[in-house]
């Protein structure tokens, strides 16, 4: 695939959670909004154990979650207490500071628990990084959908193929989850002008070009592609308008300014920051 830029993602762990990040990467920093990209891996908790992200913070972006399998615990400092299952969405958006946790609810640690799942974050326009802080929980069942012959589209964020997520973005978005049955096949539009497809599972084409599983693959601006599932295939199609400016990233906090992020990283140190209701423990600045 000479004539697309192919990124293969990095292998982390995040508190224990294994995960693969192609983005951010030192070829692309950015694909419409999104600033960050985490697949977490399908990982089987024993009984007694389960994710633990423990309180810290954002600035300057949205975090969206969406889970194939398990249920994480949303908790932030604007009071939020949510259960999050698989195909619902979890949004938050940070604005000038927020804090929260995810973490596996305390039913599914003691019976034990299987997690796989998404988190992306987006930054936000330059008008809004240092605004308000919101939180909202989207089911399943509110995420619209498409079905025919053979190609199930889900619209987990903003618009595309004739679809609208109530998820409340702040900049024209694309984020779907695409689901292909073998030999079928599916033309990328070229409604949105930055795009990029993350392949979970399933051998595809991509112009008549394979692609590998756990890939992120740059379409180019403006050229209609051309997907064929060789076998039962899924796929995440993301991207949107461009940032309107570069973004500085530095650990949880992303600005257009770097001196929000010195503020923010003072902050934090001093324990000046909005708290988590009920929540002591923290994670340090790195």
């Amino acid at each position: 695939m000479s004539n697309l830029l192919v990124i293969r993602p990095r292998a982390e762990s995040v508190e224990g959670q294994p995960i693969l990040r192609p983005l951010p990467s030192a070829q692309c920093r950015s694909i419409g909004p999104f600033v960050f990209f985490d697949h977490m891996l399908e990982t089987d908790y024993a009984a007694g154990k389960g994710v633990n992200i423990r309180q810290h913070p954002h600035i300057g972006l949205s975090t969206l979650t969406y889970l194939f399998e398990g249920e994480l615990l949303h908790k932030d400092s604007l009071g939020s207490d949510q259960r999050v299952k698989a195909g619902d969405v979890s949004w938050m958006t940070a604005g000038s500071a927020i804090a929260h946790v995810e973490r596996t609810p305390t039913d599914l640690q003691e019976s034990g628990s299987r997690l796989h799942g998404l988190q992306v974050w987006l930054a936000s326009p330059k008008d809004k990084e240092q605004g308000s802080g919101h939180y909202s929980h989207h089911p399943a069942a509110t995420l619209p959908t498409s079905d025919n012959l053979g190609v199930n589209i889900r619209l987990i964020a903003g618009n595309g193929f004739c679809l609208q997520s109530p998820v409340p973005v702040l900049s024209p978005t694309l984020y779907a989850l695409i689901q292909m049955q073998a030999a079928t096949t599916l033309s990328v539009p070229t409604e949105h002008i930055e795009r990029g497809l993350y392949v979970l599972d399933g051998e595809v084409l991509l112009n008549d070009q394979a692609v590998e599983p756990h890939s992120l693959v740059i379409l180019p601006e403006g050229e209609e592609m051309s997907l064929y599932a060789e076998s039962e295939s899924q796929l995440v199609l993301f991207g949107g308008d461009p940032l309107d400016g570069p973004r500085r990233m530095n650990w949880n906090f992303v600005a257009s300014d770097p001196a929000l992020i010195d503020q923010a990283r003072a902050r934090w140190a001093a324990g000046d920051w909005p708290r988590v209701p009920g929540e002591s423990e923290r994670i340090e600045l790195p």
